[in-house]
């Protein structure tokens, strides 16, 4: 059985399908970013990597496409379109626990397509052209999305399987799930941003702080593709697509968008507005990582213009000041807009010791942060209605809407 894993190795060039920014991911040494601009090459050589040296290193790159100023922000948009036709891979690992890893990436996978999401495939190393659940398996992401670089692949087989117009026209992936354990998410989550695929979700929790700032200078200097975690359980839009770990069954299609550091608590917050009768329209856990893919701030642009979200719901916690960006936010959009979307909101934490990790690497309050009670009193102050435990948060967004 095949299963679905992560190729190990990035690709040296992204495809073309789109113009983007490049980005050179080697540390050998390199000329100056003077220099590397006056090229005229098209690429943007990271910080890391500008230094003076003997060697006039060749920058590997995250497109072939023409220079132009990347937008991270711009990839929000991708996130409004998680449907019921959103296509979705998985990529795994194929090193350390293998049956472990494999186990894990198969059931979810086996859940997720039970519940109606379209996964169109999986990645795994040295296993392209087998099939695993009935779909097909690539070696590597960029396999997936470009058929024209298969001449480069050592296995015939793969190369027969990938040349096939008909699967690749199938596989054409809008979201990929990364179920690759910690000590290698981030060569899985730059490898999926090389490939250009819109929506990125990380679960993986403890991931190197080393590593988590390698994949946010990448994502900063591309505009194609949108990262939600690492330490998250993932994205839903009820009813329709299941990225991720979450306990689905309670879910239900419905009009309360629900954006969250916590896990758990958005579990809450999706079983108070089930049983309230309102359902949820889509759910985004941003993770609890100090340095997320997506914040707050990003899941709010989304949800405030969703079409099918009429009320949402924000759940923050101790550590960062991503609340407090919401609350300039929430302020903003309601002084704004005619006819405002309701906001319920709660900030777990307020007992939190000062220096102790409460669950997870980003939820701690240190020294001189800004407590939770703070954090609430902002929120409140921008016009959210605060509400003391998720249990409550289905009836007063209920009689908020009116309903």
């Amino acid at each position: 059985m095949a299963g679905f894993f992560i190729a190990e190795a990035v690709g040296a060039t992204c495809n073309s399908r789109f113009p983007s920014s490049a980005v050179a991911l080697n540390s050998q040494p390199q000329h100056s970013e003077g220099h590397a601009r006056r090229t005229g090459t098209g690429t943007m050589l990271s910080r890391s990597s500008l230094r003076l040296g003997k060697h006039h290193a060749i920058a590997r790159t995250f497109c072939t496409s023409h220079r132009r100023l990347a937008d991270y922000d711009s990839t929000i948009d991708s996130l409004r379109h998680i449907n019921s036709n959103t296509r979705v891979i998985y990529q795994g690992e194929s090193r350390g626990s293998l049956y472990e890893h494999e186990a894990n990436a198969t059931s979810n996978a086996k859940d997720t397509i039970g519940y109606g999401t379209k996964v169109v495939g999986g990645v795994s190393p040295g296993k392209g052209g087998q099939t695993h659940l009935d779909l097909p398996v690539f070696g590597t992401v960029k396999e997936v999305l470009n058929s024209q670089h298969t001449n480069s692949l050592a296995n015939k087989q793969t190369r027969a399987f990938i040349d096939q117009p008909q699967a690749m026209e199938q596989v054409d992936p809008h979201v990929s799930a990364v179920f690759v354990p910690a000590p290698f998410a981030a060569r899985a989550i730059i490898e999926a941003i090389e490939a250009e695929v819109p929506v990125i979700v990380s679960v993986a929790e403890h991931i190197p702080v080393h590593d988590l700032l390698r994949v946010q200078e990448v994502l900063r200097t591309q505009s194609r593709s949108r990262l939600v975690g690492p330490n998250c359980p993932g994205v839903i839009a009820p009813g329709q697509c299941r990225v991720g770990i979450m306990p689905f069954r309670q879910y239900a299609r419905g009009c309360v968008g629900i954006v969250s550091k916590s896990g758990t608590l958005s579990y809450e917050a999706v079983g108070a507005t089930t049983a309230a009768g309102l359902g949820q329209s889509l759910v985004v856990a941003v993770g609890g990582d100090p340095m997320p893919g997506t914040t707050i701030v990003d899941s709010l642009r989304v949800l405030f213009e969703h079409e099918e979200t009429e009320g949402v719901i924000v759940i923050g916690e101790i550590g960062g000041e991503q609340e407090l960006r919401a609350a300039e936010m929430i302020r903003e959009y309601r002084r704004s807009t005619p006819n405002p979307k309701p906001v319920v909101a709660m900030v777990a934490g307020q007992t939190a010791p000062r220096g102790k990790v409460m669950g997870h690497a980003g939820a701690v309050l240190k020294p001189g942060d800004v407590t939770a009670a703070e954090k609430a009193r902002a929120l409140e102050d921008a016009g959210a209605v605060l509400v003391p435990h998720p249990g409550v948060m289905g009836s007063t967004m209920k009689a908020l809407l009116g309903r």
